[in-house]
């Protein structure tokens, strides 16, 4: 089992079809931990819209072998599972059968991660809360005695799924991200074990890093300035979309999967703002638990593919609250090398 010794840098796992194994192979390659999104990998497969589990698995193991081929054995691999979704331990077996480095699970609790997956994979809960956390830790020791092998803390100003209050967001009530981690930090110290924090949300410099290691992160990971780097797996209007983002085009967004969301403004999200019924699901691969196609007012998973596709105003582009501070293109190592002032 590879080790977390000196790992400061997680890219966070951006789906669909946004993080997958050339993205993350890329960061592997510069010592840190990629991350494929486990979100509907298989989205190109020509089977994926009548036989999504198989499709999903199918092309997850070509990203894994990607991934570890452009790293030349560097690094660490992880991939995003959602507790969210549908099939969530079928595809945490399909994780565990391509020896992944590590395993990384949130949108949702992940309290039976632990009895799916051997000790020789690091698993890690992503939690916005330090009850969250802690109520992670009583049930892992209690019924699988094993507690996280590393935690990520997300803050409200991340992209994508949020584990916040949609009207605390709105009201910028929420915790801030350097006062869960520290909560979250005092938990750990009272365990008794070594668990590496890493903060997300939010961190777009290498002062940022140091901002939020002061308060007792021991990493970070990011999302979104990944996107904008030549590696990135998505659609150049996908990127693009990112690069001519204003400040005002960043707003939170409803999601089938239950959770508040962090995205651009669109042509889709406006018509889903305003309950366009041309929005209505034609086909569904039944991907969340929450969802009902009966009455959610669009398919998550067709406005992401069409997005990632290269069809940006006809679907969703999640990214962090501070996306718009991102001007223009760069390489994985460039970014890395510059949050991490190396």
């Amino acid at each position: 089992m590879k080790t977390l010794d000196n790992l400061k840098l997680i890219q966070g796992g951006m789906g669909i079809g946004v993080s997958l194994g050339n993205l993350a192979g890329a960061v592997m390659r510069e010592d840190c931990m990629g991350v494929i999104s486990f979100a509907q990998p298989g989205y190109k497969q020509p089977d994926f819209w009548t036989n999504t589990l198989e499709a999903n698995k199918r092309q997850f193991s070509i990203e894994v072998s990607r991934a570890r081929e452009i790293s030349e054995n560097k690094g660490l691999l992880g991939v995003n599972i959602m507790v969210a979704g549908n099939d969530y331990q079928k595809y945490v077996n399909c994780a565990v059968e391509n020896k992944v480095d590590a395993i990384i699970s949130g949108a949702g609790l992940p309290l039976d991660l632990p009895k799916f997956v051997p000790s020789s994979i690091l698993i890690a809960p992503i939690v916005s809360s330090q009850r969250a956390f802690d109520l992670i830790v009583k049930v892992w020791q209690k019924r699988y005695q094993r507690t996280p092998d590393f935690v990520i803390v997300e803050g409200p100003k991340a992209g994508g799924h949020l584990g916040f209050d949609l009207k605390q967001l709105k009201e910028k009530s929420t915790q801030s991200l350097a006062d869960i981690v520290q909560e979250v930090k005092q938990s750990i110290m009272k365990l008794n074990v070594k668990i590496p924090l890493f903060a997300a949300g939010g961190i777009m410099t290498h002062q940022d890093v140091l901002d939020i290691q002061a308060h007792g992160a021991d990493g970070v990971q990011v999302a979104t300035r990944f996107i904008v780097t030549q590696e990135c797996d998505a659609h150049e209007n996908f990127k693009q979309a990112i690069l001519n983002a204003k400040q005002e085009d960043i707003l939170f967004v409803k999601s089938p999967s239950g959770f508040p969301g962090r995205g651009l403004r669109s042509k889709f999200v406006d018509a889903m703002m305003t309950r366009d019924h041309n929005l209505s699901i034609k086909r569904c691969v039944d991907c969340l638990k929450a969802c009902n196609p009966q009455d959610t007012i669009y398919c998550i998973t067709q406005a992401l593919i069409n997005s990632v596709s290269g069809y940006v105003n006809q679907g969703l582009v999640f990214a962090g609250e501070r996306a718009f501070e991102l001007t223009q293109m760069s390489s994985v190592k460039e970014v890395i090398d510059d949050l991490l002032n190396r």
